[in-house]
């Protein structure tokens, strides 16, 4: 009998769970049912029907489960799925970006070495065409130097054996005896000074004697000799200066004795006497002052 009783005041508590359990769960139920978008006040009619205004990306509005967006958790998840594919995207392009930026920064480098490498053969290139005009220019002055040099060398060449007369004395011995005279002395010390400190001259002799034969040919030799002894001597003239030559008693033609008339035959050697001549290479004499003046045959000097 109690049993009985228990079983039938238990049935009652069990019963009325049964039917809270349905009315909590039928709602839910109902919630699920129908679209997230829907409110829940809307008739089953219009809740059927779609809304002018809904959009097809609401449409295909995914499920967020149970609580829908009540849910922390569930939106989280949410958010993480649709986020998760632009991140890798993001990723992507920022790993295009860096390679790009690496791509840029080497060809910019490249570039750079590239100018500086034209721009440093460039200047090498200049400073080589610099050296280079600089040693043609050098070149070319000294080919003009050298051509010169050649030109003056031909002209010196051509005139080291061109002398001119700028002077001439003439030396009177008396009865034929090499033994100089006051007035002879007088005349060669000035003939010696107008020479002296100077160069390119050289002093050309001629002796003449009366005599006849050998004779005349050893006693014109003697008056050279003693006119040579004394300007050596007396006045330091270097020898190769001096030369001269023994004629004895050939005559003078008028040329030779100053007349000027080749007409004429020519006048005998009646006195013994040394014809000297003083001679000028201008191309020797060049960089010294040349003689002080021409000398007479009496031995006075012209201006």
């Amino acid at each position: 009998m109690r049993n009985g009783a228990t079983t039938r005041s238990s049935f009652p508590g069990q019963l009325a769970v049964f039917v809270l359990a349905s009315a909590i769960g039928i709602p839910a139920l109902a919630q699920q049912a129908q679209p997230a978008g829907t409110p829940q006040s809307t008739p089953p009619s219009a809740a059927q029907q779609p809304s002018p205004e809904a959009t097809p990306s609401a449409l295909n509005t995914p499920k967020e489960g149970f609580w829908g967006r009540i849910n922390p958790m569930a939106r989280k998840k949410w958010v993480s799925r649709q986020v998760d594919p632009l991140k890798d995207r993001l990723n992507e392009l920022d790993e295009v970006n860096a390679k790009n930026a690496r791509d840029i920064q080497d060809v910019d480098g490249r570039a750079k070495a590239g100018i500086l490498k034209a721009q440093t053969a460039a200047d090498a290139a200049n400073q080589v065409a610099t050296a280079a005009g600089a040693q043609a220019q050098l070149a070319g002055s000294t080919a003009q130097g050298a051509a010169s040099h050649v030109d003056q060398l031909n002209g010196t060449v051509t005139g080291l054996d061109q002398y001119h007369q700028i002077g001439e004395v003439e030396v009177a011995f008396h009865g034929g005896q090499p033994i100089l005279s006051k007035d002879a002395r007088g005349q060669l010390d000035d003939l010696a000074a107008s020479v002296t400190g100077h160069q390119g001259y050289i002093l050309e002799m001629e002796a003449h004697s009366p005599a006849a034969g050998s004779a005349g040919i050893q006693s014109s030799e003697r008056l050279a000799e003693s006119i040579k002894r004394y300007l050596v001597t007396e006045h330091q003239i270097p020898v190769y200066r001096l030369h001269s030559v023994a004629l004895g008693n050939v005559p003078l033609t008028d040329q030779a004795a100053g007349t000027g008339d080749q007409d004429t035959k020519p006048a005998r050697i009646r006195t013994s006497s040394v014809h000297i001549r003083l001679m000028e290479n201008s191309l020797a004499a060049q960089g010294s002052a040349p003689p002080h003046g021409d000398v007479s045959s009496n031995g006075a000097e012209r201006p």
